[in-house]
């Protein structure tokens, strides 16, 4: 199957709440004490100003929006760290029907393309702990562990 990304458009709205919805329902399978049902991650007002920038990614099959990608660019500049730009892939995410075909990875060469256009020193990003399937994906394509999270829940 052939995929494209681009940035992505109002017109793709419905496209990218349904992904996401996917995303929030494993979520809240994996860990019912953190994450509810919400079947409206990003109003759409909210959206059209997302897509005003060229932060906001869908991978295409034909005209099919099959992945989302949202990335932020942040400066780090503080007494104790190095000063460095860094991408960091706030969300990404593959339509269950599409998942291991390798839209990850595309969007991984669009992240790659623009740390170097952009002179960017790396790219993070997050994973749920429960997410063993992207985790593994991260892990083949060079990411390593950075830091790990950790939480004490009180009953």
């Amino acid at each position: 199957m052939n995929f494209t990304v681009r940035n992505a458009e109002m017109k793709d709205y419905e496209s990218v709440i349904k992904i996401m919805n996917q995303v929030q329902q494993m979520h809240v399978h994996w860990r019912p004490d953190i994450y509810k049902p919400n079947n409206s991650m990003i109003p759409e007002d909210v959206f059209a100003k997302i897509v005003e920038g060229d932060t906001f990614f869908v991978a295409e099959a034909g005209e099919i929006v099959v992945g989302i990608m949202e990335i932020i660019f942040q400066h780090i500049e503080t007494p104790s760290h190095v000063t460095r730009d860094v991408i960091f892939i706030d969300s990404m995410a593959v339509h269950e029907d599409y998942r291991g075909l390798g839209v990850g990875h595309l969007f991984f060469e669009k992240v790659k393309q623009i740390k170097e256009e952009k002179h960017c020193d790396g790219i993070e990003l997050q994973v749920n702990s429960k997410n063993k399937a992207a985790y593994e994906m991260y892990l083949k394509y060079g990411f390593t562990v950075k830091s790990i999270n950790m939480e004490l829940l009180y009953q």
